[in-house]
């Protein structure tokens, strides 16, 4: 029996063979004539094929009616709707959107939540997530949920970079959103984060000119097979890479994009950096251009590296800090710029251009002080620092206190033939009132010094110069059994050198200082008496750990070769103050009249130690002093007076602002309990 088929028309054709011919139109062989039209035949389906054979034709249309020439035929009869007069403008809706930044605040938060992030602490991101996630940002409350769901999402992303950031390439992260019982109106936002398996190096390889030495870039690129691929030290290694070609010669180095090719079966990474290292250079000469300061003879004077030197960027930053230092400009630039020329010895000649544009160069300013002893002083100096260039400098000061008062007139040339050397000539008069000696003051001074600074601190400084004083003075005399005055007329020759291995100028924390003072003078006031003034000033530091320094000072001075009472008293040593032996008055140490004031002596001897604690941009300092001046010569180091206190610092970019209180431990008869000390800097 045979096996019924599905299909009714089983093996005939659906259109004989010679229907199919009969229905073709005929063709032409003229290739340009036009094409035959299409019959409009019904739709033709299997099941019409037998009753509508091809040769019937559907009825024909009514023929569009006849257009004369040059005319347009008549318009299409418009659709009913189009003729329906339009709705009244006030059928519409006119209320303006409002969008939810416009919610005046605290109206427009209907949803708080709760953010809970899961997955991201084990890996050290949880605090970069807080950092930059907007579910935190949205401060735990949301227009509405939909609101929600896009922080949730935008943090998903955010979880996902972090990640792969720390070379988790893999990771993914969800959101979700949960109701918290209990408490309608507020939801939990969780994000889950997954970071997978940590993707390691592979294989490190630069791809560069060659360099000298050759592993100078694969040397300061530290990283290294097997490693975890993290971004953050990727991009450090460049960094470094980068600094050190510039320190080492290459001032036009340029690194590449990055490539790392990713290996996800193994986890791991091919690492390829490119570098462009330019020519290997050394430094030529120096130019200047714009609105100048001063010329190019001054900016060779400034910078500490000479012509022919390997180039390096850090003598570049350091003489573009100095000639900021001087306080000239509102804006200077040094670049390096290509000579073209090859030197001696193979590198290529890099000349420095310093484009200058000079800025106000008078200033005025005022600083102020209080310690017990001294009371208030206030300093007060204007300065126009290019009067006479190149940085020539004529500065008025006047200081105001209550127990001093004087006006100084000064020319200073700073960079005076040599960087940080300085040429100083001053004159000054005036009046300073102690329980010691009431003066009247002139002074003639000159000195050559030769400083640190902050930009450059040097292990050896010195000074020298030259002061012509006439003082009148009253003092305690100890033959008449009274005060008297008397004029002095004083010639020094001040000499300083100092040894500085420390790490700060302004808030040491390791290393030692050592500086010796000696002043040959004369005085006259009769008879001539040359005599000289020395000091020895130690100072030390040790860290014990990184938020606490032991400090400790010691000094040791001596006047030779005059008896006390031929001395001025203005030159004599006295112990006692904020920079002697805190918690007694200034120039309260040493030998008194009957009236119980000091009459200074020819000897001082000094000692302190402070344990500095710091935290933040704030410190507590307890310390202890000790010291007392002598009538001889020399110091006793005996009867030492003791004082001790705790001190608080603010920290700044410019030092610590110190205050100190101190109470003297064998306290005298008139020592006052309390001693307050304000300052800026540290007490040594």
């Amino acid at each position: 029996m045979p096996t019924p088929t599905s299909d009714p028309l089983g093996d005939k054709p659906i259109v004989p063979d010679d229907q199919f011919d009969k229905s073709l139109p005929p063709l032409s062989n003229d290739i340009n004539a036009p094409l035959e039209p299409i019959p409009q035949d019904a739709p033709f389906t299997p099941q019409t094929a037998d009753k509508a054979p091809p040769s019937v034709k559907p009825p024909v249309a009514a023929p569009a009616p006849e257009v004369p020439p040059g005319t347009l035929p008549p318009p299409p009869e418009p659709a009913p709707e189009l003729a329906e007069p339009l709705p009244t403008l006030n059928s519409y809706n006119t209320t303006p959107v409002v969008e939810v930044a416009d919610v005046p605040k605290g109206t427009g938060a209907q949803i708080h939540y709760d953010t809970v992030i899961n997955g991201l602490d084990e890996l050290g991101l949880d605090g970069d997530f807080k950092t930059f996630s907007s579910l935190k940002k949205g401060g735990g409350k949301a227009a509405n949920a939909a609101m929600v769901a896009a922080r949730g999402r935008e943090d998903e992303a955010l979880a996902v970079r972090l990640m792969h950031s720390r070379g988790y390439y893999d990771a993914t992260a969800l959101s979700s959103v949960e109701a918290i019982p209990n408490d309608p109106g507020r939801v939990r936002v969780i994000v889950n984060a997954v970071p997978g398996k940590q993707y390691t190096f592979a294989s490190v390889k630069v791809d560069s000119q060659p360099v000298v030495p050759s592993d100078l870039i694969t040397k300061n690129l530290p990283l290294k097979v097997g490693e975890p691929i993290d971004t953050v030290r990727v991009q450090g290694a460049e960094a470094n890479a980068t600094l050190e070609l510039g320190r080492n010669g290459y001032p036009f180095a340029r690194l590449g994009t990055r490539d790392i090719l990713l290996d996800e079966t193994a986890f791991t990474g091919d690492y390829t950096l490119p570098v462009d290292t330019g020519p290997r250079s050394s430094f030529g000469d120096v130019s200047t251009s714009g609105r100048l300061a001063f010329g190019p003879d001054h900016i060779r004077i400034l910078r500490r590296f000479k012509p022919g030197d390997l180039y390096n960027t850090d003598q570049v930053d350091d003489l573009r800090k100095a000639l900021v230092a001087t306080g000239l400009f509102s804006t200077v630039t040094v670049e390096p710029v290509d000579t073209g020329k090859t030197a001696d010895d193979g590198t290529r000649v890099v000349d420095l251009a310093v484009t200058q544009r000079v800025g106000r160069t008078r200033s005025i300013a005022a600083t102020g002080g209080y310690s017990t002893g001294q009371g208030i002083r206030l300093e007060g100096t204007f300065t126009a620092r290019n009067a006479f260039p190149p940085e020539g400098a004529f500065i008025v000061g006047a200081v105001a206190g209550t127990q001093e008062q004087s006006g100084t007139v000064t020319f200073r040339r700073s960079n005076w033939g040599q960087r940080d050397r300085t040429l100083t000539f001053g004159a000054t008069a005036g009046h300073n009132s102690y329980d010691a000696f009431d003066a009247l003051t002139g002074s003639l001074y000159g000195r050559v010094s030769y400083d640190s600074t902050p930009i450059w601190q040097k292990r050896i400084t010195y000074a020298y110069g030259f002061e012509l004083t006439g003082t009148n003075e009253s003092v305690y005399n100890f033959n008449l059994g009274k005060r008297d005055r008397g004029t002095y007329f004083i010639a020094a020759l001040p000499l300083m050198i100092q040894w500085d291995t420390s790490d700060d100028l302004l808030n040491p924390t390791k290393g030692y200082r050592l500086k010796l003072t000696l002043s040959p003078e004369t005085s006259v006031r009769g008879p001539i008496r040359p005599y000289a003034r020395t000091m020895i000033d130690a100072s030390a530091y040790y860290p014990v750990m990184d938020s606490l320094v032991l400090a400790g000072r010691a000094r040791v001075g001596s006047i030779l070769g005059i008896a006390r009472d031929d001395l001025a008293p203005s030159r004599r040593y006295y112990g006692g103050g904020g920079g002697s032996v805190r918690g007694y008055g200034y120039q309260r140490l040493g030998p008194f009249d009957p009236n119980g004031d000091p009459v200074g002596g020819r000897s001082v001897n000094e000692f302190a130690l402070e344990a500095r604690y710091r935290f933040g941009n704030y410190g507590i300092v307890p310390f202890i002093d000790a010291g007392n001046s002598y009538e001889s010569t020399m110091p006793k180091f005996t009867d030492w007076r003791f004082g001790a206190g705790i001190g608080g610092r603010f920290y700044t970019n410019f030092g610590p602002i110190r205050v100190d209180v101190a109470t003297p431990l064998n306290k005298r008869k008139g020592d006052s309990r309390i001693a307050l000390y304000i300052s800026i800097g540290q007490a040594f």
